[in-house]
């Protein structure tokens, strides 16, 4: 009997450790939903070596998509309002991790909002092989057809070949140059080292300002469905 189940391999790989997640607990009352711009010049100034550092991300900050009939804005304008269980997280070479730790207990202005950083913990990188960026920076923005096929692109330099993909809302953020915009992408169907390495890699431009950094995610269901982390 010959028997090839995926689910070995996945069991077999061992994720490796050189790049994690560390998530910090947030106090603040409130944020504009465009805060890429201010989170990542906080950051910048508290770890100055991040900016210089490829491999580090900064993700954005992000409340639920809905509860208790509050619906997550869309505008670049409006104003979430983060929970108790909200997290802020930056992806960093394990080396680093003791210094981005270390931001536990310290104030930064996201803007002039105060924003208390708390209790950190370390996640690592995941197997799961359904990976969900909420930003991704790219040439084709508007046209959905051309934006799938540059990502296409950008993950076969890569050596990752998806069996699909998804894109989803599109996204603006103001920056003192100009406006970018993002859209989302759902990626599903590689192998699980395919996974990791695009977890550590991320796709596209703009890490620092939370572009291109994959999470897991439990399925292929709609991308403007996608919950959070």
């Amino acid at each position: 009997m010959y028997w090839n189940d995926d689910s070995d391999k996945a069991a077999e790989y061992k994720v490796p450790d050189d790049i994690v997640d560390v998530n910090f607990k947030i106090k603040c009352t409130h944020l504009p939903l465009d805060h890429a711009y201010d989170l990542s010049t906080a950051i910048m100034q508290e770890l100055p070596w991040a900016k210089d550092d490829e491999r580090v991300g900064i993700h954005l900050i992000h409340g639920a998509e809905s509860g208790n009939g509050w619906i997550r804005p869309s505008g670049p304008d409006d104003l979430i309002y983060p929970s108790r269980r909200t997290l802020f997280s930056i992806r960093t070479p394990q080396e680093r991790r003791r210094e981005v730790e270390q931001l536990a207990g310290r104030t930064i202005k996201i803007g002039d909002i105060p924003v208390e950083l708390s209790r950190p913990s370390v996640r690592g990188l995941s197997k799961i092989t359904t990976l969900f960026a909420r930003y991704v920076l790219a040439q084709q923005i508007e046209n959905e057809d051309l934006f799938l096929q540059e990502m296409a692109d950008l993950l076969a330099q890569k050596q990752i070949a998806p069996r699909k993909m998804m894109s989803g809302r599109a996204t603006l953020m103001r920056f003192p140059e100009g406006v970018k915009t993002a859209r989302s992408l759902m990626i599903d169907g590689i192998e699980v080292a395919e996974s990791v390495r695009l977890q550590q890699q991320g796709l596209g431009a703009g890490r620092k300002i939370g572009c291109g950094i994959f999470l897991p995610h439990k399925g292929i269901d709609p991308v403007n469905e996608a919950q959070e982390k």
